[in-house]
């Protein structure tokens, strides 16, 4: 920074900064170039594959000009890799590129031109190899079993603590909400090839067979869990399958979020006060002298009535006809739903409306 304030003052000289990968710089290394860029001694022109908002520190991005490069289209590629190939600076003619290798190399680059130039690179070095090894062949020619032979593999572009992490979860996620298995299916598979840690992938699926599927279909929870306990016996590449079977049948099972609907809503009640004491035909009565107190006096066993339950007041006297749970009508919660209201009919007293109110 000396150097740059010397050379405007001195030289009248602006010194452009140009920092590749500012995400890997401490927040103090950071810190240091504020003065330079608050003072106009540096253009700072800094590059991050990351989500700046999480990786460049507040002041230097609220000082800075904020701009996304997006992946290359298909005709860009195309225009950028048959430039390399004709140009002095690059193979200058030398070698052919099929249409099918052309399109492999597009395709596996997935619209980055570092990965395209890099495929070209290897693809043209094999295919010169080759035509040096043939007598007969005179020009060099990368066709699309050069391009597989050379690059095996397409560019995923995925960070496992980066945006790429969270977006392709979160479309995994909504894809199992929205019960399309396919789509469901895809994002596994990128999170698989991208190195996802599996274990993560299995406790996502059994937080999501209980948020979303729920009461719906309880089984869905029991294979998730199945599905994490073979993960974690057997790993990749085998778990690959029981992580699969998983994500379909969440992905087809009916949805309700009735259950984290309850408990959130529960939750609520609790931490805004809500709550009352415990009644006392409820409260612990095991001890000596709590008859006098007038615990437990007057709890109505369910096993000692013929249906198996019993006019009860459970919640305090402040929650009377409060509704946390309430269940929807897909899959296994319409026939919960309607045992549940003939329960409340008897264990209230009287119907009682979903919402929470009496039915009067």
């Amino acid at each position: 920074m000396e150097r740059a304030l010397n050379n405007r003052d001195l030289y009248g000289i602006a010194t452009v900064l140009f920092l590749d990968e500012i995400h890997r710089f401490s927040k103090a290394q950071q810190d240091a170039l504020l003065p330079g860029v608050e003072n106009g001694w540096v253009t700072l022109v800094a590059a991050t594959t990351e989500n700046p908002s999480f990786s460049v520190i507040s002041p230097l991005l609220s000082r800075s000009l904020l701009l996304t490069l997006e992946p290359l289209d298909d005709d860009q590629l195309r225009e950028l890799l048959t430039r390399s190939i004709t140009d002095d600076r690059g193979l200058a003619g030398r070698v052919e590129v099929t249409d099918e290798a052309m399109a492999a190399m597009i395709q596996l680059s997935s619209g980055d031109a570092r990965r395209a130039l890099t495929a070209l690179e290897a693809a043209a070095s094999s295919a010169l190899a080759l035509a040096a090894a043939d007598e007969e062949s005179a020009t060099a020619v990368v066709t699309g079993d050069v391009v597989a032979e050379s690059v095996n593999r397409a560019l995923l572009r995925y960070d496992k603590n980066g945006d790429e992490h969270y977006d392709v979860i979160s479309a995994f996620i909504k894809s199992l909400r929205g019960s399309d298995p396919d789509a469901a299916i895809h994002y596994l598979a990128r999170m698989i090839e991208a190195g996802e840690d599996p274990r993560f992938i299995a406790r996502r699926l059994m937080v999501h067979a209980a948020e979303d599927v729920g009461m719906a279909d309880p089984q869905a929870l029991v294979i998730a869990v199945a599905a994490a306990e073979a993960t974690q016996m057997i790993g990749l590449p085998e778990a690959r399958i029981p992580l699969a079977e998983a994500t379909i049948y969440i992905a087809t099972a009916p949805k309700s979020n009735a259950v984290i609907s309850a408990i959130d809503s529960a939750i609520s009640d609790v931490r805004a006060g809500r709550f009352g004491r415990v009644p006392k035909p409820l409260r612990d009565a095991h001890y000596a002298g709590a008859k006098r107190l007038g615990h437990g006096v007057g709890y109505k066993y369910p096993h000692s009535d013929p249906l198996g339950v019993s006019r009860q007041q459970h919640l305090a006297d402040e929650l009377v006809g409060r509704r946390y749970y309430l269940p929807t009508t897909h899959g296994n919660e319409r026939a919960v739903s309607e045992r549940l209201e003939k329960i409340l009919r008897i264990v209230h007293g009287e119907p009682r409306g979903r919402d929470g109110a009496d039915s009067t």
